[in-house]
């Protein structure tokens, strides 16, 4: 990714009220994201999403070595 792809998509988020962004006056200037209450509601849903990776990990796995010998389902 990109780092103007990164600045793009992190600007959405916060425009959205997803993340917050503070800018601290140093040099080079440091910029921190958080995860405001709003975003912070998104954490159960990346927790079961997280969850189903792994309990589906070696059957996709699986797929993709299938897949690429040309075996496709």
């Amino acid at each position: 990714m990109s780092g103007q792809v990164l600045a793009r998509a992190l600007r959405d988020l916060e425009r959205d009220g997803l993340v917050a962004r503070r800018v601290y006056p140093e040099v080079p200037v440091r910029v921190e994201y958080e995860l405001t209450a709003l975003g912070g509601t998104m954490c159960p849903v990346v927790q079961e999403i997280r969850r189903w990776a792994e309990l589906t990990a070696q059957a996709i796995g699986e797929a993709r070595v299938a897949y690429d010998r040309g075996q496709r389902s």
